[in-house]
C-alpha cells in the first residue's frame, strides 16, 4: 500500500484544510465541495484527510460496518449479538466517475430472489464508506441520477435498493467530499445545495510559496516513508485535536444571538430555503469546537457563512460564486453577541489551522486569495467599458437600429468593433435533436436509457440493472414442466432474464457557429444576438448538454471554444467577442463539419445539433477557398456557403439557423441556408418560449426530408 501525502504537509490551502476538518469534526455539516483549477493539491488534501480520523470499532464479519455496542437493527448481515469489536482505520472510498448504479448502492441477485424468495445482496461503495469518507473526484461529471442517489444516502444516512418489489435497506453515513474543475461544467444548483460547504482554491502566486509547494513534492516522491515520518508529529498533533474537538462538540452552545446572525445572514443574503441556517449552525458549531471553546461566536458565524453561502447564491451558471464580505459585516454588525458566560478562558489559538512548522516548512504564512485558497473570488467582474457605436457594414442597407456607415478598410471589409454586452437572456423555445439516440442522460432529446419509461424487453448484453419482470416470467413459463417443477415457485434461469427498454432523454452536443462579421456589428444587434445565443447556452445548461462555439468573421472561422461541459466557459468567450471584417460563412460551416467529424469519433453516440446564428449574408470566401471539400466555388462567395451547408445535410447533422437580419429590408438570406442545412429558420423574436410563432420542436434532417420525398 503506497503512504499517502500527509494533510499537514500540504502549503496553503487553509479555507479547505479548514472545511475538511470541520466535517471531520462534525459530519452532520453535510459534506465539502472542492472547485478549483487543476493542479491545486485538490484530490491530494483529500486522500490524506482519512489518515487524521480516529479508528472505528466494527461488528466482525459484518459488510456494512456496524458498530458493536450500537448495531444497525435492519443489517441485511444480522441481527448482530452484543459483543468486543474489531478497530479498524476509517477508510476512504473514491466513486469512479465512470461507476454504474450497482457498483454505488449495490445489487440484488435477481435470479435467487424470483427462484429461491430470498435476499442475495452484493454490498456497493456506500456500504463501503459508511462511517468514513465517500469522495468523489470530478463530481460534476457524474451522471445525474448518480448524484441523486449519492445525495439522498447522505441526507438521510442510509441506502436503499428496490428491484421489483424486493427492497434492501443498510446504513451508509459517511463523509462526502466532491472536487471538480469548473471548467469542464457546473453542477445544477439543486445538487449545490445538497453539498454543506463548498471551498475556491487556485494556485498561489507567490513564487516562495510555489517553491515550497515544490520542495515538499520532491522530496516526498524522492522517499515517500521518510517525508511521511517527518510529519508524524504534526499529524498525531492534529489526530488528537479533531478528537478532543468531537468530544467537546455535544457541550458547544449555539445562543439566541448567534442564530439570529445566522438567520440575518441567511436572510440578508436572499438564499433559498431553510438548508442553509441549518448548515451554518452546524458548521458555526463545529468552528468552536475546533477552536476549544463552548459558546459560538460572531467570528465563528462569519466564517461558517464564508463556506455555507457563496454556492447557495447562485441564480444561473453564469453567476461566480462568492460573497459581499462588506455586507457580512454590516449584518453581522447589526446583531452583537451575547454576554459570555464565566468560564475558563481556552488557550489562546490566533489561527484554527495553523500551518505547521515541519523540517521542510519555511514557506511563507497562509492567508489572503494568493495563499491558495483564502477566501472567495469578488462577485462580478469590473464594470466593460461602453463600447463606441459600431459603424454599419457596407454591404448591408442602414437601419432604424445601425448607425451611419463609417469608412472600410482597404480591402472594403468593416474594421473591427469592440466587444459589445449581451442583452437579457431569456426563456427559449425546446430545440431537439429528431428520432431517438442512445447518447448520455439528459434533458433534450429523445433516447434509449437507464431511466425512463419503460417501452420493451430485451435481454440483458451484460449484467442485469432493470428487470422486465413480465417478460422473464413470460420466457420461463413454456419451460417449467421441462424443468421439473413440482412446488409452486417458478424455476427461473439466467436465459429467461429479460432487460426492460426505457425511453428517456438524452444530452446533445450543441454547436453554436457564430456570425462576428461587420454585418452584425450594429451595436443594438449584436447585443440582441449574444443574448440570444447565452440563452440559449442556459438552456443547454440546464438540459446538460455540452457545448462548443465557432465563430467566423473576416478571413475564415475560429474554434473559440472547444466541445465542453462548461456553459459558463462559452459566455465568457461570447462576452469577449469582437465584430468587424467580412462574412466568410463557408469557412464558419466547413470548421463546424471538422470538429463535429472529431466529436463523431471521440463520443460517436452523443448526437450533435448545430445552431447556426447569421444574416445568412456571405461576402468571402475566407480559408474555405482552397478547401476542395465544398467543391470549387471559391469565386462565389454564396455558393460555397451553399455547398458547404448541403454537405453538412448529407452527413445528416441536425440544424437550426437563427435569422438575425433586422431592419425594413430583409434579404432572406437565412432561410435559403435553412433549406440548405435541411433544417428551419427561427427568427430572434420566435426564438422566445412565450412567442406567438410557430414552437420548433424538432430539428429536420436530410434523411427525414428525403423519406418524405419518397
Amino acid at each position: 500500500m503506497s503512504t499517502p501525502y500527509p494533510f499537514t504537509a500540504v502549503v496553503g490551502q487553509s479555507d479547505l484544510r479548514l472545511a475538511l476538518l470541520l466535517n471531520a469534526v462534525s459530519p452532520a455539516v453535510g459534506g465539502v465541495l472542492v472547485r478549483g483549477e487543476k493542479g491545486t493539491a485538490k484530490s491530494t488534501a483529500v486522500r490524506a484527510l482519512s489518515a487524521l480520523l480516529p479508528q472505528v470499532d466494527v461488528v466482525p464479519g459484518c459488510r456494512f460496518s456496524c458498530a458493536p455496542g450500537a448495531p444497525d437493527p435492519a443489517c441485511p448481515d444480522g441481527p448482530h449479538e452484543q459483543g468486543p469489536g474489531t478497530a479498524r482505520p476509517a477508510r476512504m472510498v473514491e466513486l469512479p466517475v465512470g461507476a454504474s448504479e450497482d457498483r454505488l448502492v449495490g445489487a440484488l441477485d435477481i435470479e435467487r430472489a424470483l427462484a429461491e424468495g430470498v435476499k442475495a445482496f452484493e454490498p456497493g461503495l456506500l456500504a463501503d464508506a459508511h462511517r468514513g469518507i465517500l469522495y468523489v473526484d470530478e463530481v460534476n461529471l457524474l451522471h445525474d441520477h448518480l448524484i441523486d442517489l449519492l445525495l439522498d444516502a447522505a441526507a438521510m444516512g442510509a441506502s436503499y435498493v428496490e428491484r421489483e418489489g424486493v427492497s434492501v435497506r443498510h446504513a451508509a453515513r459517511f463523509l462526502l467530499v466532491g472536487t471538480m474543475n469548473p471548467e469542464e461544467g457546473e453542477l445544477r444548483p439543486q445538487l449545490l445545495d445538497r453539498f454543506g460547504l463548498t471551498v475556491e482554491v487556485a494556485a498561489s502566486r507567490e513564487p516562495a510559496q510555489r517553491v515550497e509547494v515544490v520542495r515538499r513534492r520532491l522530496a516526498y516522491e524522492d522517499d515517500p516513508a521518510a517525508f511521511a515520518t517527518r510529519w508524524s508529529g504534526e499529524e498525531q498533533d492534529v489526530r488528537a485535536r479533531v478528537v478532543a474537538a468531537r468530544a467537546l462538540l455535544p457541550k458547544v452552545r449555539l445562543g439566541d444571538a448567534s442564530l439570529l446572525q445566522i438567520a440575518a445572514t441567511c436572510a440578508g443574503f436572499e438564499v433559498d430555503g431553510m438548508r442553509a441556517d441549518i448548515v451554518m449552525a452546524r458548521t458555526a458549531t463545529a468552528l468552536a469546537a475546533w477552536a476549544g471553546r463552548s459558546d459560538v461566536r460572531k467570528e465563528d458565524v462569519r466564517q461558517a457563512a464564508l463556506l455555507a453561502l457563496p454556492h447557495r447564491r447562485r441564480r444561473n451558471p453564469f453567476d461566480a460564486p462568492g460573497l459581499d464580505e462588506d455586507k457580512l459585516d454590516e449584518i453581522l454588525d447589526r446583531f452583537p453577541d451575547e454576554e459570555p458566560q464565566d468560564e475558563p478562558d481556552p488557550e489562546p489559538d490566533p489561527d484554527p489551522d495553523p500551518e505547521p512548522e515541519g523540517p521542510d516548512d519555511g514557506g511563507p504564512e497562509d492567508g489572503g486569495p494568493d495563499g491558495g485558497g483564502g477566501g472567495v473570488p469578488p462577485q462580478g467582474g469590473p464594470e466593460a467599458p461602453e463600447a463606441p457605436e459600431a459603424p454599419a457594414p457596407d454591404d448591408a442597407p442602414e437601419t432604424p437600429d445601425s448607425p451611419a456607415p463609417q469608412p472600410a478598410s482597404q480591402d472594403g471589409a468593416t474594421p473591427e468593433q469592440a466587444a459589445v454586452r449581451a442583452a437579457e437572456p431569456f426563456r427559449t423555445k425546446m430545440l431537439s435533436v429528431p428520432g431517438l439516440g442512445e447518447g448520455a442522460s439528459g434533458r433534450r432529446s429523445r433516447a434509449r436509457t437507464a431511466h425512463g419509461r419503460t417501452t420493451g424487453a430485451q435481454r440483458p448484453r451484460g449484467q442485469l440493472t432493470k428487470l422486465h419482470l413480465a417478460a422473464t416470467v413470460q420466457a420461463a413459463a413454456p419451460h417449467q414442466k421441462a424443468r421439473g417443477r413440482t412446488g409452486r415457485g417458478l424455476v427461473v434461469r439466467k436465459d429467461d432474464l429479460r432487460q426492460a427498454t426505457r425511453e428517456g432523454r438524452e444530452g446533445n452536443l450543441v454547436l453554436f457557429v457564430v456570425d462576428a462579421s461587420g454585418s452584425m456589428a450594429a451595436r443594438q444587434r449584436m447585443g440582441a444576438v449574444k443574448g440570444a445565443v447565452l440563452s440559449l447556452l442556459l438552456d443547454a445548461y440546464q438540459r446538460r448538454d455540452k457545448v462548443g462555439l465557432i465563430t467566423f468573421r473576416g478571413s475564415g472561422a475560429e474554434l473559440a471554444l472547444p466541445p465542453t461541459s462548461s456553459v459558463d466557459a462559452a459566455a465568457v468567450r461570447l462576452e469577449q467577442l469582437p465584430t468587424g471584417g467580412r462574412t466568410p460563412l463557408a469557412a464558419g460551416l466547413l470548421k463546424a463539419h471538422e470538429v463535429l467529424r472529431i466529436e463523431r469519433l471521440r463520443d460517436p453516440s452523443r448526437r450533435p445539433l448545430l445552431v447556426v446564428v447569421t444574416d445568412g449574408r456571405a461576402t468571402s470566401a475566407g480559408s474555405a477557398g482552397a478547401s476542395g471539400s465544398a467543391g470549387s466555388a471559391a469565386g462565389d462567395p454564396r455558393a460555397l456557403a451553399g455547398r458547404s451547408a448541403r454537405l453538412l445535410q448529407a452527413q445528416g447533422v441536425a440544424s437550426v439557423v437563427v435569422d438575425c437580419e433586422s431592419g425594413p429590408v430583409r434579404l432572406g438570406l437565412a432561410g435559403v441556408l435553412a433549406g440548405d442545412l435541411g433544417g428551419p429558420a427561427v427568427t430572434l423574436d420566435g426564438l422566445r418560449a412565450d412567442s406567438l410563432a410557430g414552437l420548433v420542436k424538432n430539428v429536420r434532417t436530410a434523411s427525414d426530408t428525403h423519406r418524405r420525398a419518397a
